[in-house]
């Protein structure tokens, strides 16, 4: 057998992604597991409650004076990047703009409402800078998508 043949048989198997970026099957599964977790708690835990208007998500609203307009808003922001956390072409962006979500969710939460836990959002920034890093080849390709469509 020559030495060629030897390391492709003893190499590790990867996903195409993961032979596209040079991470271990077991890394982006990980980071898919991550992705899938935000995306559903963003979808389910955070936006849910804003787009059913329920009396907990409503009343912070109304105490900043932003009322249903600014709660819906919110809450569809938070569905779309939940969302577009699940699809790979849009992860990153995803990640981007939650993040900056998160940045004015802890200023709000700083300045106006003085909840509990100020600190949830800047807490969630990190595994979404880490989506966004991770997944910025992903730009690249959405930039040419969105190019040939124009």
């Amino acid at each position: 057998m020559s030495e060629t043949t030897a390391s492709v048989v003893g190499a590790p198997s990867v996903t195409p992604a993961a032979a596209r970026t040079g991470r271990s099957r077991g890394a982006e599964i990980s980071l898919r597991a991550l992705q899938t977790v935000l995306g559903l708690f963003f979808a389910l835990a955070s936006a849910l409650p804003k787009l059913i208007a329920h009396p907990s998500a409503a009343e912070g609203f109304d105490k900043l004076g932003w009322g249903s307009t600014g709660m819906y808003l919110i809450g569809a922001l938070e569905l779309a990047g939940g969302i577009a956390l699940l699809i790979p072409l849009l992860s990153s962006v995803a990640a981007v703009s939650l993040s900056a979500l998160m940045v004015g969710a802890f200023i709000v939460n700083v300045t106006a409402i003085h909840g509990p836990y100020p600190a949830t959002p800047l807490i969630l920034i990190v595994p979404l800078a880490l989506i966004a890093w991770a997944r910025r080849s992903h730009n690249a390709d959405l930039v040419r998508v969105v190019r040939r469509r124009a």
